[in-house]
Formats: C-alpha cells, sequence, structure tokens
C-alpha cells in the first residue's frame, strides 16, 4: 500500500487485469504519476551520480526500496515508475524503457542490457477503444540476463537462469534455464 488512495486503486485495478478507460480517474492518476516519473528521471539522467544516490533516485521513482546492492548507468527512461520492483544485485545498463503501468518485477540477480524495453501496455484495436489500456505484468525471476536492445511484451514470465538474446522480442513466457533469440522469440537452447 503507497500513502495515495488513488494510486492504490490504480494498482489494485491493474493487478486484477482490469482495462484503464480514458476518462477515468485511475487514468488521471496515471498521468500525474507518469509526470512525476519524467521529473525523477530528468533528474537521473542529468549530470553525474555515484551509486548510493543512483539508488536512492530509482527507490524515490518505484516508491520502494531496493534491497541490497543495485547498479544502473543512465540514461533511463520510466513511463509511470509505481508499479517496477527491483531485486537485491541488479544491473540495468544504459537507455532501457520502462513502459512499466502494468507492472514489471526485475528479480534478484537480474542483469539487464542497453535499451532494452519493457512493454507492459496495448491499446484497443478498434479505433473507437484506441485509447482504452490493456495491460498485464512482466515478470524476471531470478539472475535473467536480457541482451541489449530486446523488448519484452505484456504478461510475459522469464523463467531463471534464462538468457534473452540481443534483439529478441519476447512475446510469451520463457522456461526457466532457456535461451530465446529471435522475432518472436523462441527457445533456441536449454541450459
Amino acid at each position: 500500500m503507497t500513502d495515495d488512495p488513488m494510486l492504490d486503486r490504480l494498482l489494485d485495478k491493474i493487478a486484477a487485469g482490469e482495462r484503464v478507460a480514458a476518462g477515468e480517474p485511475e487514468f488521471d492518476t496515471m498521468d500525474r504519476y507518469a509526470r512525476e516519473a519524467q521529473r525523477i528521471t530528468a533528474e537521473i539522467n542529468t549530470g553525474y551520480h555515484d551509486e548510493e544516490e543512483i539508488k536512492a533516485l530509482m527507490e524515490r521513482l518505484i516508491g520502494k526500496d531496493i534491497p541490497g546492492r543495485f547498479r544502473l548507468f543512465p540514461p533511463v527512461y520510466s513511463d509511470f515508475g509505481k508499479n517496477i520492483s527491483i531485486g537485491e544485485d541488479v544491473f540495468i545498463n544504459s537507455g532501457c524503457c520502462f513502459q512499466d503501468q502494468g507492472g514489471v518485477s526485475i528479480g534478484k540477480g537480474c542483469q539487464i542490457g542497453h535499451q532494452v524495453v519493457f512493454a507492459t501496455i496495448d491499446h484497443g484495436l478498434m479505433p473507437e477503444k484506441r485509447h482504452d489500456i490493456f495491460m498485464d505484468r512482466i515478470v524476471l525471476e531470478e539472475n535473467v540476463w536480457v541482451g541489449s536492445h530486446a523488448t519484452i511484451l505484456k504478461g510475459v514470465r522469464i523463467g531463471h537462469d534464462s538468457v534473452v538474446a540481443a534483439g529478441a522480442v519476447v512475446t510469451k513466457d520463457v522456461p526457466p534455464r532457456s535461451v530465446v533469440a529471435g522475432v518472436p522469440a523462441k527457445v533456441v537452447k536449454t541450459l
């Protein structure tokens, strides 16, 4: 739970898999936190910050503590911030984009390469529903390595100790201890 009942209501709605429609109060809450995420990421992305400062800024962005060591090479981008969780000993390389309204969970020991995209949102296909937002969580279990320029789509769970090859587009769950590559990503090796 957060200190903001509207944020809690929005996060509960997202967790329940409910649609957030334009014009609803939750949509406005999402917009307000998007602006806060822009301010915090602008602060992260300008000037030099040591490891402790980066961690403190990321904790402010996500609204929760990050356990143990955390390393991030800016720049980083976030559309929302408040639906990201980060485990201990995580490394995020430069240029990563978190479209995180639907939720991004990064497990202990994960390594994220340059310019990885986490896309937790879809829009309706029909023009009259195009502004409605459909969201689902992305989960990286422990010790996942995501290569540079990979894209991970909403609803995907990547099993522990797996590797996502550079440039892969992950559209479905990845079994533990697997290597996936390609567009769309397919298992090419079991570890």
